[in-house]
């Protein structure tokens, strides 16, 4: 099979098209305001109609014959800049753009020289920054992932969370990289929010199928951010104050144009709002012990990023970012007689990623960025119970009890990748590289404190119990082409290798990636794609929302790789330049998924995580339609999807839901959503969202049987009901569907501009269920004579009744921001 993989390899990558006489012209593509690099801009010269677009860091490179040439240089929502000239020389531009005010109401972008009717590129969208801040949300609060959950074959889990389940994946499925370097945990306050703040972001893609070569590491998609990287003019800030957060963005020049910074803050006040709330119930009657009580709960992100130009050639990027989210307690009860009583809880939870990158222009058609990070995520819950006295006044008759419980878990990683860009001609964009993971997992481990002084005798205990710490290696190598062959025919195919070296195992995997392109008219397309992805770390979870309890593992001797298979194909459709249409399919398999077994969880650490959990396999398929506008004052799309994700784990020992298929936790059938964004003029403008889906799975009891003790006991002297579960997943949840609406009032002022926003989340109060519960009820069935007691009673009749708990209801919203 690897024969056949590499004999396909060298027959279309390699073969490079020799132009005589022909010179490279290079450069960087900028924005001229800010100096940030413009990601996917497009270069385009009109004699020999070849062209190109700028990498991840706004170089581009393209190779045409000599002689007379007419350059186009463009980007969207920017003035396109022409330049004519002989080329008699490999020669370098850098290019500035200047923004365009007539295309600022674009919403979502395909990049047509990459994704769009002409791109090899299938499954991926670009959203433009500016984009996703306009879509009314939750409390107001601008979130990169609720604004892609409105994209066809994104799905968002629970009821107002940043969940992500991409082409029925699990939320461990997913690559997100913030200026190439893994986020292990996206989510703060439940996975209602995510960790990226739209104000340090510049770029945002999603690939949801047909991975380009460079990606790796996890089944269902990759999520690409990259940081602003600063602007080198001028000190420009934004400041912005909503209901449950503030955020703060500043950037410029440090000391020169050749070095800049951007630096973004944002954080909650939940705990601050609470405290008033907090001291009225301390003095509430009844309360009068309780001498203090403190709580509350707060999440805060910081993201920086300096960049220094050495030359033309060389620069220099040091990122950060660290974010963590808490929740504290701490309650203090006196009483004149008994003594005090003190308890405390210190949870906290987050991320800290440092990147350093040098990009290096090699020569004029080969680039170079080197990157070196560190990553870690830590969870750490902390919990006591402090009890001390005397009793009768006596100093001699005195108690004291310290109870402690602390569980830790996470990850950390230290990585080192290069990665290189090739362009020999217009007809091939070649990339390759290498990267290196040391990983360190910290899968949990749980310690208890005991101290007891009770009247003289005491009594101690100090135990901790739990999995032993697991180091590995991952290595990575990889090489792909975009390559054009004729004006019909144009392909992305490349070559992943992945190891992963753990607990003397070792793991090795080849995975070839094509996505292809057949031009059938200039405004029609059809393209087809195939991915076969490998992944060595897991996310255990067994909750309906994400939680810092879900630990991070890797594969072991005894759990083998997550591998998946993706055939994906559509037509995509340029209707009048101002509307693009798709249709896609896919088809994906997906083999040695891990769930918790029937009633394991992180706790209870007598076994090992790897005890607690089954492996099984899973498929999903489904359509996805979008439909989108990008010109004009009045913008949008509308995206819909069909679908159907299942589960089998049948393996002898391992079985859940008795050995048999069953839907996936977020299997849906229909998911649609739109999205529609109008501006008035420069003052005022309104956004709107609504969206509607099958509702998710859940796991119930729906029929109760007795047990009884001996075969001929009566139903009164049964052990009780004990509820009957047919399978897994077995109950769907109700429709659901939102209506959400903002609107923004912008005012020019004499140091910057004013914007007012107002949204309303679920404007029409849907009660849409976030949770689904029972209660038992009983009712008293016919009389019934009991021979041995000689007297009469009634039989109780058990049964269930199904509750819908709803926490979000009708919610507006307001928020005030300053930009200068």
């Amino acid at each position: 099979m690897r024969k056949t993989y590499l004999s396909f390899f060298l027959i279309f990558l390699f073969p490079v098209i020799i132009f005589s006489q022909s010179y490279t012209i290079s450069g960087y593509i900028t924005d001229a305001k800010t100096s940030e690099t413009l990601i996917s801009a497009s270069v385009f010269e009109n004699n020999s109609a070849k062209g190109m677009v700028s990498n991840t860091y706004g170089f581009y490179s393209l190779t045409i014959p000599k002689g007379d040439v007419q350059l186009r240089y463009s980007y969207v929502g920017y003035e396109p800049v022409l330049i004519s000239f002989n080329l008699s020389k490999d020669t370098t531009i850098n290019i500035a753009l200047e923004e365009h005010n007539v295309l600022k109401e674009v919403t979502v972008v395909a990049n047509r020289q990459e994704l769009g009717v002409m791109g090899s590129q299938m499954s991926a969208v670009t959203i433009p920054i500016s984009q996703i801040k306009t879509v009314p949300t939750l409390f107001g609060e601008t979130d990169v992932i609720k604004a892609l959950q409105l994209l066809p074959g994104v799905q968002a889990g629970t009821e107002g969370s940043a969940g992500f389940y991409v082409r029925g994946g699990g939320p461990d499925e997913n690559l997100f990289l913030l200026d190439g370097i893994p986020v292990y945990n996206v989510n703060h306050m439940g996975g209602f929010f995510s960790v990226f703040n739209a104000d340090a972001i510049k770029n945002v893609t999603l690939y949801k199928g047909g991975f380009p070569a460079r990606f790796g590491g996890r089944l269902s998609s990759v999520l690409d951010i990259s940081m602003n990287d600063g602007n080198n003019k001028k000190l420009k800030g934004t400041v912005s104050v909503g209901l449950i957060s503030s955020k703060l963005n500043l950037e410029g020049p440090l000391f020169n144009e050749k070095t800049t910074f951007n630096i973004s803050a944002r954080r909650t006040y939940f705990d601050i709002i609470a405290q008033p709330l907090l001291k009225i119930i301390s003095n509430m009657e009844g309360n009068e012990g309780m001498e203090k009580l403190r709580a509350g709960y707060y999440f805060y992100d910081l993201n920086a990023k300096v960049s220094h130009k050495f030359s033309d050639k060389d620069r220099l990027y040091l990122s950060f970012y660290m974010g963590d989210d808490a929740i504290y307690a701490n309650i203090k009860e006196d009483d004149a007689y008994y003594g005090s009583t003190t308890m405390k809880t210190d949870w906290d939870w987050g991320n800290l990623i440092t990147a350093l990158r040098w990009n290096h222009i090699i020569n004029n058609k080969l680039f170079m960025n080197v990157t070196g990070a560190f990553t870690r995520y830590r969870f750490n819950m902390d919990i006591g119970m402090e009890d001390k006295g005397i009793l009768d006044n006596d100093p001699h008759n005195t108690y004291s009890y310290d109870i402690t419980m602390k569980y830790k878990s996470g990850i950390e990683d230290i990585s080192a990748k290069v990665d290189f860009d090739y362009t020999p001609n217009p007809n091939h964009d070649i990339k390759f590289g290498a990267s290196y993971f040391n990983h360190n997992f910290k899968p949990g481990v749980t310690s208890a404190k005991i101290q007891e002084n009770d009247f003289g005798y005491e009594q101690k205990l100090d135990t901790a119990m739990g999995d032993n710490n697991i180091r590995a290696h991952e290595s990575a190598f990889y090489i792909e082409d975009n390559i054009s062959i004729g004006n019909i025919i144009k392909a992305n195919v490349g070559l992943h290798y992945s190891n992963f070296y753990v607990q003397k195992e070792f793991y090795q995997s080849l995975q070839p990636r094509l996505s292809m392109r057949v031009l059938l008219s200039d405004k029609l397309s059809f393209k087809g794609g195939y991915a076969y992805m490998n992944q060595y770390i897991h996310l255990l979870s067994n909750n309906n929302i994400s939680l810092p309890t879900d630990l991070w593992v890797p594969v072991t001797k005894r759990i083998e790789p997550m591998k998946s298979h993706q055939f994906s194909a559509g037509f995509f459709y340029n209707l009048l330049d101002i509307c693009d249409l798709s249709i896609e399919g896919y088809y994906k398999s997906m083999s040695n998924l891990l769930e918790y077994k029937d009633g394991a969880t992180f706790l209870g650490n007598n076994s090992g995580w790897e005890d607690k959990v089954s492996m099984g396999q899973g498929w999903s398929y489904g359509v996805e339609l979008l439909a989108q506008k990008t010109i004009g004052k009045t913008t949008g799309w509308v995206g819909y999807t069909w679908s159907k994700s299942e589960r089998l784990f049948d393996r002898p020992g391992q079985e859940l839901n008795n050995g048999l298929k069953f839907p996936a936790k977020y299997d849906r059938r229909h998911d649609l959503s739109v999205v529609v964004s109008h501006k008035f003029n420069d003052k005022i403008d309104i956004s709107g969202t609504w969206v509607f889906s099958t509702g998710n799975c859940g796991t119930l009891g729906l029929q109760n049987y007795y047990a009884y003790p001996v075969p001929d006991a009566s139903p009164w002297r049964s052990t009780g009901s004990i509820s009957h579960i047919e399978q897994r997943n077995n109950y769907r949840y109700p429709n659901y569907h939102r209506l959400d609406l903002g609107i923004n009032f912008h005012k020019q002022k004499k140091r910057g501009v004013r914007t007012w926003n107002i949204s309303i989340y679920n404007a029409y109060n849907q009660m849409n269920p976030f949770m689904i519960t029972q209660w038992t009820k009983q009712t008293e069935g016919p009389a019934i004579y009991v021979p041995e007691g000689d007297y009469w009673t009634y039989e109780m009749i058990e049964y269930k009744v199904l509750k819908q708990i709803t926490i979000f209801p009708i919610i507006p919203s307001i928020s005030y921001t300053f930009k200068f």
